[in-house]
């Protein structure tokens, strides 16, 4: 079958610039889908054979030719793949037309030596450190492997943590005693909780009114087992009813916060079958976490490093 070079029209050209900038509707960015390296590249139209290079039948493995550029099969496998959409020859025929854009642009920047230009010298400096860097750490970074015994013992010693009853908290906290006062006298004329919270708070889930997480912690409340939670504000939570409010400030620090129980419940434990998955990939992280700064502290031992 022979390959002819397409005519393309003004509006085929629009269709093309839209689809290079914007990405597909539901698909992929031109810079993602070009975003995984082809196993086989695109070769540049050689001097020997010219005309030919441009004009000819197209390779077996190619989909498109762009002024001799070849565009191929596995490039368009790649872009399909990372845009995670399911394959359709509707997306691949878009896709496609990404990457023949693309090629265009390339080819033109290229013709009017914008390589040369120095943002894009230091943003080809920067993509090859993080290239570099990503593949270092790949190779150097071997963190220890997680075992289900490791994820059991996990979820044995969160279980462990938790009380009879768990908690549905709102918070409000601020940086003096006098603004915790007007934010006490305002909630007990009957302001809305999450209003004030909105207005005073600089504390977690203030834009939410002060909406915080369900919490449980096992009573009586001991040193460094309250979730995370200072263990003042720990040990006023569990002595609120449901809806009740904080009947003076508790001071954490310098801060000063007024808490509301806004539900309360048995503690409800998930099964281990629904959670161990989570689990298990909060462990992966922390031994990946903890492999990084291992090679972080062995390369700084014989680094001279100087800060001001």
């Amino acid at each position: 079958m022979k390959h002819r070079p397409i005519a393309v029209t003004v509006r085929q050209a629009a269709l093309l610039a839209v689809l290079a900038t914007m990405g597909l509707a539901g698909g992929v960015p031109l810079a993602q889908a070009s975003n995984k390296p082809s196993s086989q590249p695109s070769p540049k139209p050689s001097a020997e054979k010219g005309v030919e290079a441009a004009t000819g039948p197209l390779p077996a493995n190619a989909v498109a030719r762009v002024n001799g550029v070849v565009i191929t099969q596995a490039q368009l496998d790649d872009a399909v793949r990372a845009s995670n959409v399911p394959d359709t020859p509707v997306l691949r025929a878009s896709i496609k037309n990404q990457l023949i854009a693309r090629e265009l642009f390339r080819q033109a920047a290229e013709k009017q030596h914008y390589e040369s230009r120095p943002q894009v010298v230091a943003a080809v400096e920067q993509a090859r450190t993080v290239a570099m860097t990503a593949a270092y750490l790949r190779d150097q970074v071997k963190p220890a492997p997680v075992t289900d015994a490791d994820v059991k013992a996990k979820y044995d010693a969160i279980v462990a943590t938790l009380g009879e009853f768990e908690y549905k908290p709102s918070a409000i906290a601020v940086k003096d005693a006098d603004t915790a006062q007007t934010v006490l006298t305002q909630l007990k004329k009957g302001t809305d909780f999450a209003q004030i919270a909105k207005q005073y708070s600089q504390g977690p889930g203030a834009a939410q009114g002060g909406a915080l997480n369900w919490i449980s912690f096992r009573t009586p409340i001991q040193p460094g087992n309250t979730q995370n939670w200072p263990q003042p504000l720990a040990e006023a939570l569990v002595k609120l009813p449901q809806g009740g409010v904080s009947s003076a400030p508790v001071q954490v620090g310098d801060a000063f916060w007024i808490l509301r129980v806004d539900e309360k419940r048995a503690t409800q434990i998930p099964q281990y079958d629904q959670i161990k998955d989570t689990l298990r990939k909060q462990l992966e992280q922390v031994a990946l976490q903890k492999a990084t700064a291992q090679v972080v502290v062995d390369l700084m031992k014989n680094a001279k490093i100087q800060q001001q």
